[in-house]
């Protein structure tokens, strides 16, 4: 038995532990403990009771449990067994009652309870038997009812012991069976367990809710040639036997990361280990267990061989990202899972921050700004959603980890942060993070702490800002004015979108309005004043003008405001460095006059006003604010730009234009498009090596132009990559391609039978998750039908593609002119088969959903997508992915219907 004990009061997830195979991996098992207050009043009306599975009422009513009896303890013991793939295991619960009860309600799914007994403090004292008690179960709401012979009484202890078994889950939730395969062909099971956000109730009945937090004591029996890892001095890196060469830079960049935080937070990581384990089978990028963090292999392994510098980027911003999590989620935790976002935003937000200051030559800030360029193409449709909203099904809650608390949580965070300063951020978030500490925060308790003026010195003992002569206030002073803190950001969580800030200069007059941007919405339509109503944003303005390249600040609280430039300048910029979460219009001669600027000398400009210009121009062409040949006519500068993140944020939206003409066939337009893109990128394609030399964002642009060419046909191109595949094969898979065009070559390779079955062979033989990501895309890129309902068939068996990636699969296959259509056909007949592998909530079937049809476009894919959607409602499922795809389906048919004659013009003119 393998006893883990005194573990530290968890928050919101706790790990159990982690069983492994044969003699390899471990396993790992989180308990996730989440709740928050609800109505505790006991409806005294028995006809609004549910009834549970025996057919007596059960008394309890709410989706949230009652708040009258806390966990303080739990001691659980778990027995897997990874012949019979299931599980024994019992555990005493200590409780608190904090009100007369005759009833104590938990979580439990999936689970057959066997027997459920009481003691009272009394009966552990004196060593008596427990109570046997009554136990009742409502499986719509996840929950059991164990019901009392006697009233618990206030203020009292008590001792709940349940002993349950069930089956290792098939799925990724819960308590879960994965494999992996040795170099021998022999296949090797591990158990695992992933929590967030409700599936803790899946290995053990629990209070499976954030409020609840607890200490866990944890027993494993397991064979002796097994390994159990849970929670609870060291760094330590587990991945299966034949992987472990590839955690070199993970376990350099966790510790790298740890050291970091501990002092920028000013806060010693507060367990006494920290494991980090590659999981064969993982649903999401990585789960940040307090402790023991477990990822998808490809987010932990780094194999240099096959590892981009993208992969780098990759494995390094997960990790920051889940050790982020050990103070923001786990130290502190939100009280309901309306604030996820003050767990994943946080996070995300510190992966700009650590990343930077640990590994500066990744240049991650720019990765960051496309991050909320992304996030906006979602957020300014009417489908968004708040940063904060009321979440309380398991499917609201799921939907809650999205880009919007991810990403835009992430930017809005990096905004409020460039108006505070980034030395009151910090201080506010340490405030934050010590007052709070294994103690659960709302929103407000986050404004609160960065608005607080104390300095370090204010620090108690207890870790907290203390008020007395030095009083602490909400407020602080902006421009001689006080601001509160709560009050901007609450326009900014509270209310769904973005906003537009609409800008005309008249000599030293700077005039300033501001709307609710809306992609797909034209100011003609007849919707776009409803929408309109209601939205007003506290907006953190900035910019520049040719005067002075100093940055001027202007806190917009109204529809519109006038202000007086301190002298006369030829153009103005807002949105400094990109900063802001808004998008700029500028009236009158605005756009021309910046147009004119970048065509002249572009360096008057700072690199990200640059970025933003070109990301600002093509959304307000999608809202109809901006004509497309203004938007295209500002990327001629691009020829003599020296930034690559700038020149290949214009670069993707010209291949963005090429790809969708492609797929809806517009012969002349695509081709003409061809013409453009090879005519006026060749000479900085013809630069480039097929190496791995240069910086970062050398070999990105490498990696992005050559591939760019070779999906043109661009002859040099063909003929190199296929070349070095036809070199690769002879070598039997041994020659080492370089990294960044790795996933080129594959491409190339695989548009013969031959080198798609050898990539197919190899793909099934490789070790490395970063290679076999650059052949399953290679094999995607099929021509070839057959072969690509081929990939589909095994991404559906689960054996040879694992059924983790069918998500990714389907969408690149769907990306694929010749699989597009396939692809959503798919879906449409496999529904029912897609839900017996993944939650309809989960990540992989959002991703599904709208990775097969939000790149359609045309009026009659419109109609066969909502009548599919319509019938799945009919049978109880809705999820809110759909109406987001039905709306960018909308806005593609919109875009094209307006902006097709001036793309076809435009090119006409340019070639």
């Amino acid at each position: 038995v393998s006893h883990f004990s005194a573990m530290v009061n968890t928050h919101r997830k706790l790990i159990l532990n982690i069983y492994c195979s044969a003699i390899i991996l471990p396993q790992i098992c989180i308990c996730s403990q989440f709740t928050s207050s609800s109505n505790d009043q006991y409806n005294e009306n028995p006809g609004v009771f549910p009834v549970a599975t025996n057919g007596e009422p059960f008394p309890w009513r709410e989706l949230r449990l009652p708040t009258k009896v806390i966990p303080l303890h739990y001691d659980l013991f778990v027995h897997p067994n990874l012949t019979s793939l299931d599980f024994v295991a019992s555990e005493k619960i200590e409780v608190l009652v904090r009100d007369t009860t005759q009833f104590i309600i938990l979580h439990s799914h999936g689970l057959e309870i066997m027997n459920a007994t009481l003691q009272s403090e009394e009966d552990l004292r004196y060593k008596k038997s427990g109570e046997k008690l009554t136990v009742l179960s409502y499986p719509a709401h996840q929950q059991i009812a164990l019901l009392v012979p006697e009233k618990l009484m206030a203020d009292l202890r008590y001792s709940v012991a349940i002993d349950f078994q069930a089956k290792l889950a098939d799925g990724f939730e819960g308590f879960y069976k994965s494999t992996y395969r040795t170099l021998g062909g022999e296949t090797r099971t591990i158990a695992v367990t992933d929590f967030e956000p409700t599936h803790a109730r899946m290995a053990f009945p629990c209070f499976d809710e954030p409020l609840f937090k607890a200490n866990f004591s944890i027993k494993i029996r397991r064979e002796s040639r097994h390994i159990a890892l849970s929670n609870m001095p060291k760094v330590s890196i587990y991945a299966s036997p034949d992987k472990w060469s590839q955690t070199h830079y993970a376990l350099e960049a966790s510790l790298k990361l740890l050291d970091f935080y501990e002092n920028y937070f000013n806060i010693h990581y507060p367990l006494p280990k920290l494991d980090l384990v590659a999981i064969p089978d993982f649903e999401s990028g990585a789960m940040e267990n307090w402790g023991l963090v477990t990822y998808r292999e490809t987010s932990l392994l780094f194999d240099p061989k096959t590892s981009s510098t993208s992969d780098k980027l990759w494995v390094t911003k997960v990790i920051a990202h889940e050790l982020a999590h050990q103070w923001f989620g786990n130290l502190v935790t939100m009280e309901w899972w309306n604030d996820i976002w003050l767990n994943e935003g946080f996070a995300t937000y510190m992966e700009l921050i650590s990343v930077n200051v640990t590994y500066p030559e990744l240049q991650f800030d720019n990765i960051f700004l496309n991050n909320c360029f992304e996030v906006i193409k979602s957020d300014s449709l009417n489908s968004s959603r708040p940063v904060s909203k009321q979440a309380e099904t398991p499917t609201q809650i799921q939907e809650m980890f999205d880009d919007i608390s991810y990403k835009k949580g992430a930017c809005l965070l990096n905004m409020l942060k460039d108006f505070l300063s980034e030395e009151k951020f910090k201080k506010g978030i340490i405030h934050y993070l010590k007052k709070f500490s294994y103690r659960n925060a709302k929103n407000d308790d986050l404004w609160s702490s960065l608005s607080n003026s104390c300095l370090e010195s204010d620090f108690t003992s207890g870790g907290f800002c203390y008020s007395d002569s030095k009083t602490t206030s909400n407020t602080l002073t902006f421009l001689e004015e006080n601001v509160e803190v709560k009050d901007i950001m609450t326009t900014w969580t509270r209310q769904k979108g973005i906003p537009l800030v609409v800008v005309e200069q008249e000599g030293r007059l700077l005039k300033l309005r501001q709307e609710r941007f809306l992609n797909g919405v034209f100011r003609d339509d007849p919707e776009w004043g409803a929408l309109q109503e209601r939205y007003l944003w506290h907006i953190p303005v900035t910019y520049s003008t040719s005067s002075s390249n100093a940055i001027h600040r202007h806190l917009l609280t109204s529809k519109t405001d006038t202000l007086y430039l301190p002298e006369k300048t030829s153009w103005v910029k807002l949105n400094v460095d990109s900063n802001g979460y808004y998008i700029v219009h500028y009236e009158a001669h605005g756009w021309d006059q910046l147009i004119a600027v970048l065509n002249q000398n572009h360096t008057l400009l700072r690199p990200k006003d640059r970025i933003g210009l070109i990301h600002d121009a093509f959304q307000l062409v999608s809202a109809g604010r901006l004509t497309l040949d203004k938007a295209l006519d500002l990327t001629h500068y691009l020829q003599h730009e020296t930034s690559i993140p700038a020149l290949l944020r214009g670069l993707d939206y010209l291949e963005s234009f090429y790809h969708t003409m492609d797929r809806r066939n517009i012969s002349d337009i695509t081709e003409n498009l061809k013409c453009y893109l090879l005519q006026y990128f060749k000479p900085v394609i013809d630069m480039q090596s097929w190496s791995d030399e240069g910086s970062v964002w050398d070999r990105r642009l490498r990696s992005s132009l050559l591939k760019l060419a070779c999906y043109l046909n661009y002859a040099p191109c063909i003929r190199k990559a296929t070349e070095l595949f036809s070199q690769w094969m002879e070598s039997s898979g041994k020659l080492n391609i370089p990294t960044d065009v790795l996933k080129i070559v594959y491409s190339v390779g695989a548009q013969t039978t031959e080198g798609w079955n050898y990539l197919l062979e190899q793909y099934g033989l490789s070790l490395s998750g970063a290679e076999k990501n650059k052949i399953l895309y290679a094999l995607s890129t099929s021509k070839h039908q057959e072969k690509l309902i081929k990939l589909i068939d095994l991404g559906m068996e689960g054996k040879v593609i694992k059924t983790q990636d069918l998500a990714s699969l389907l969408y690149a296959i769907a990306r694929n002119p010749k699989g597009q259509q396939l692809a959503w056909n798919f879906v449409k007949e496999n529904w029912t088969h897609l839900l017996e592998r993944f939650e309809l909530s989960s990540f992989p079937m959002r991703i599904i959903i709208s990775g097969t049809t939000s790149h359609f476009s045309s009026k009659d894919e419109l109609q066969e997508v909502k009548l599919f959607f319509e019938s799945l409602q009919t049978q109880g499922s809705y999820l809110e992915v759909f109406q987001i795809v039905l709306e960018t389906i909308s806005k593609n048919i919109k875009w094209l219907e307006k902006n097709l004659p001036s793309l076809r013009n435009w090119l006409l003119i340019s070639i």
